[in-house]
């Protein structure tokens, strides 16, 4: 099942399948690991839902909403 980051439940686990966005953005996602082919699992989430911590790469990482928006997610069955 495709699904966005930002959709994510905590405890949910997946695989990045395409990061979108433009310019700047999509070069820091790319920076901090969140390339096409990465596990991630969604470890923590905000009150209000802003920001999101996932473990990518074998470390934690704190990405705002904005950001988990542009990630296209497999969902692990």
């Amino acid at each position: 099942m495709i699904k966005l980051l930002s959709d994510f439940s905590v405890g949910e686990t997946g695989k990045v399948r395409n990061v979108a966005g433009e310019g700047k953005l999509r070069r820091r996602l790319f920076d901090m690991g969140v390339t096409p082919g990465a596990d991630v699992m969604l470890r923590k989430k905000a009150p209000l839902g802003d920001p999101l911590e996932v473990t990518i790469r074998g470390y934690e990482l704190t990405l705002r909403k904005a950001e988990a928006l542009c990630v296209t997610m497999e969902v692990a069955e």
